[in-house]
């Protein structure tokens, strides 16, 4: 298989353009003050402050997932490298004295796990046309389809330029070291289309996302939904605790190994039986709890005293992000509790403004998580391949428009809000 060169310079602001071919993906104006986008072999050799100042430059927006400490941690607990099929590659765009001005979390990848944009039948295409679809490169954050910035230009004037400089980097890559491909995945709306104006394919999808509407309390969200959906939320809630069960939260230093060792024979549990091989390892959730105490949020079910369900969710800065769930004993309704009912409670009580509840599900529009749209850019390098998948692309959003507008229309929310429909 081949490989990415580490440390090479990949383009200049000396350069007369990125070396990527004109039909394939425009020319990207380079910054006046940055002079090279390196390839990072490790984000350890990145310091963190220079990564976190563009990853996450506003605090009332923090995406844990972007943070250095998050990146690192799946790095050195060994959950990525190695022989996982996710290479780190990171994009490091510097200046002259070497200052940051963008990077990105980039993997040279020779499978399609764990992603949750899936492009399996693009592959078998590639492959059935005599091409190689591995290895390629991914610009995402491994193991977990979360929304947010992928190009992180530092902000400033040249913010622009210096995305665009990222995004041509990455399709510099691609042309030379005989990709099939990149790929950035979950981005932002204004990076997709703004990749789009740089020649990238265009794709979207959704997943189910709920907002806070200024609630004071959990009855006061009960009260804008149907009265049939408000009831039967009721029921479900009385019946995932019914056998006695108890939940509690638990975050920042208060979480101990031991609450650790319960989640991951949860996540374990149910991982397997759920995707065939978790991800993620138990030295990671301690790496994780010792460097983002205060970004962890366990949602702990006890039996008797005994842990038996959990789910982790990540604090942001106006987001909280669900993101696994395991039990060892199985109870109705206890899944969209312990995921669903107290991660509303917990964002209400907090005055977050919205609860992602990670990929798919549509059985999460009963319990208040409605539609939202998500985004992908493609570099491919193939050009029938190309044209093809655009072809493809253009259709399958209308497709998803249409799902979305329709699947909105079934929410369980009352659609006038100001008249009883008891």
């Amino acid at each position: 298989m081949s490989d990415v060169a580490c440390g090479a310079r990949l383009w200049s602001s000396s350069d007369r353009r990125p070396p990527v071919r004109p039909e394939a993906l425009p020319a990207a104006k380079p910054p006046a003050s940055e002079t090279r986008v390196e390839i990072v072999p490790r984000i350890a050799d990145v310091a963190a402050a220079d990564w976190d100042a563009c990853a996450n430059p506003d605090p009332a927006v923090f995406n844990p997932f972007l943070a250095h400490s998050f990146l690192a941690a799946l790095e050195e607990a060994g959950t990525v490298g190695g022989r996982t099929g996710w290479t780190p590659r990171h994009l490091v765009l510097r200046s002259e004295c070497g200052d940051v001005g963008g990077c990105a979390p980039a993997y040279l990848k020779s499978h399609s796990q764990g992603e949750y944009v899936f492009d399996h039948s693009w592959a078998d295409a590639y492959t059935q046309a005599g091409g190689h679809y591995y290895p390629k490169l991914q610009i995402a954050v491994p193991f977990t389809p979360v929304p947010g910035r992928r190009l992180l230009a530092r902000p400033g004037p040249a913010a622009a330029e210096r995305e665009a400089a990222l995004a041509a980097a990455a399709a510099a890559v691609v042309e030379r070291d005989g990709l099939s491909g990149a790929h950035i995945t979950f981005l932002t709306e204004g990076e997709w289309t703004r990749l789009g104006h740089l020649g990238y394919l265009q794709r979207t999808d959704q997943q189910f996302h709920w907002r806070n509407e200024g609630y004071a309390t959990f009855d006061d969200f009960l009260g804008s939904l149907a009265s049939r959906k408000r009831k039967a939320m009721r029921k479900e809630r009385e019946q995932a605790l019914a056998d006695g069960l108890t939940v509690e939260w638990v975050t920042g230093r208060d979480i101990t190994e031991a609450h650790w060792d319960a989640f991951f024979a949860f996540y374990m549990d149910t991982g397997s039986r759920k995707w065939g091989r978790p991800y993620l390892n138990r030295k990671f959730f301690s790496l994780l709890g010792a460097a983002m105490p205060e970004r962890c949020l366990l949602v702990m079910v006890k039996r008797g005293g005994r842990p038996i369900a959990g789910a982790l969710n990540m604090i942001g800065g106006d987001c909280l992000y669900g993101r696994y769930w395991g039990a060892v004993e199985q109870h109705p309704c206890l899944h969209f509790e312990v995921c669903y009912y107290q991660a509303i409670d917990f964002a209400i009580q907090n005055k977050i403004a919205r609860v992602e509840a990670g990929a798919q599900g549509e059985h999460k529009l009963a319990r208040g998580y409605l539609p939202t749209k998500t985004y992908s850019a493609h570099f491919i390098a193939h050009r029938g391949l190309r044209r093809a998948i655009a072809d493809y692309l253009q259709r399958e959003r209308v497709y998803v428009d249409q799902a979305g507008e329709q699947l909105s229309e079934l929410g369980p929310y009352r659609k006038t809000i100001n008249v009883e429909d008891e």
